[in-house]
C-alpha cells in the first residue's frame, strides 16, 4: 500500500505534468465524497455528506448564495455527479491534455484549467440571472467539463489538422472533434442539463480566445504568474571581454533568460543567451 501511495504521489507531484495532478485531485475528491456518503447511507441511513457537498461545494447561480459561498466557482470544478461523469471528463482531459502539453509545455495546463472553469462558471451565473428562459429555475453546476472543454478547444485551435484515430471511426482531425462536441453542447442549452452545457460553451470560448491571444504574443497564464513571481535580483555592470559584446544587458533580457532556465534548464540556452547571463552575473556584488 505504501508503494502504491508513493507511486501516486510521484505521478501527481513530481512527474512535471500538471495533467497527473489535476486528474489525481479530481479522483481523490470524488472518492472522498462518494465513499463517505455511501458509508453514511449504508450504516446510518443518512445523506448528510451528500447534502453538505451539494450545498457547499457545487456552484449555485443564486447571487445571494454565491456571495456567502464565494469559493464554489473553484470547488465545483473538482466535483462530479457520478462514475461516468468523472470517467469521461478525465479521459478527455488526458487525451487532449497530452497533446496540449506536448506542444505548449507543462506550465500552462493548470492555468487554462482554472481559467476555463471560471469562464464556464461566469457564463452559467450570467445566463441564469439575465435570460428569461432560465427565470425561476433551480440549478447547480458540478464537474470539470468547462475546464476540460477549455483544454479541448485550445488544443484544436492550436492544432486543427492534428489527426488522432478513433475506435470504429478511424483517423479524425481535432477540429472536427471539437466542432462536433460544440454542436452537441449547443443543442443541449435548452435541455435538462442546460446549465452544464452553457458552462461548456464558456470554457470552450476561453480555450479559443486564449490560443488566439497566445498566437499574437499575449500569454495570459504567464502574465498572471509573473505578477506573483519575485524578480531575480542581479547587479549588472559592464565588463570588457576580448572579442565579445561589452554592452550592459537589460534587466528584461536577464529575466527572460532566467525564466527559460527555470522551465527548460541551462542547457536549453543559446550561446548568445549564455554570454548575456555570464556578463550579468560575473560582476555581481
Amino acid at each position: 500500500m505504501n508503494t502504491l501511495w508513493q507511486n501516486i504521489q510521484q505521478k501527481m507531484l513530481h512527474s512535471g505534468s500538471k495533467l497527473n495532478l489535476l486528474i489525481g485531485i479530481n479522483i481523490i475528491a470524488f472518492l472522498l465524497v462518494n465513499i463517505t456518503d455511501t458509508l453514511g447511507r449504508f450504516f446510518f441511513n443518512s445523506a448528510i455528506i451528500s447534502f453538505y457537498s451539494n450545498e457547499y461545494l457545487l456552484l449555485s447561480p443564486n447571487l445571494h448564495t454565491l456571495l456567502t459561498h464565494f469559493w464554489t466557482p473553484v470547488t465545483y470544478m473538482f466535483m462530479h455527479a457520478g462514475v461516468f461523469h468523472i470517467l469521461f471528463n478525465m479521459l478527455w482531459l488526458y487525451w487532449f491534455g497530452q497533446i496540449f502539453e506536448e506542444y505548449l509545455g507543462k506550465q500552462r495546463t493548470l492555468g487554462l484549467y482554472f481559467m476555463g472553469g471560471l469562464a464556464g462558471a461566469f457564463l452559467f451565473v450570467l445566463c441564469y440571472n439575465a435570460l428569461p428562459v432560465f427565470a425561476g429555475r433551480d440549478a447547480a453546476l458540478v464537474g470539470a467539463s468547462a475546464s476540460v472543454m477549455a483544454i479541448i478547444i485550445a488544443t484544436a485551435t492550436l492544432l486543427p489538422d492534428y489527426t488522432i484515430s478513433l475506435i470504429l471511426i478511424g483517423p479524425v482531425k481535432l477540429k472536427w472533434i471539437a466542432l462536433f462536441i460544440l454542436f452537441i453542447d449547443f443543442l443541449g442549452i435548452v435541455g435538462p442539463n442546460a446549465g452544464g452545457e452553457i458552462a461548456h460553451m464558456g470554457g470552450a470560448l476561453m480555450g479559443f480566445v486564449y490560443i488566439k491571444q497566445l498566437q499574437k504574443g499575449h500569454d495570459w497564464i504567464a502574465g498572471i504568474a509573473n505578477i506573483f513571481k519575485a524578480k531575480p535580483k542581479l547587479k549588472v555592470v559592464s565588463k570588457n571581454s576580448s572579442g565579445k559584446s561589452t554592452g550592459k544587458p537589460r534587466q528584461e533580457e536577464i529575466d527572460l533568460i532566467l525564466d527559460k532556465i527555470s522551465q527548460s534548464g541551462y542547457d536549453s540556452l543559446s550561446k548568445q543567451e549564455k554570454e548575456i547571463l555570464f556578463r550579468a552575473s560575473s560582476n555581481e556584488g
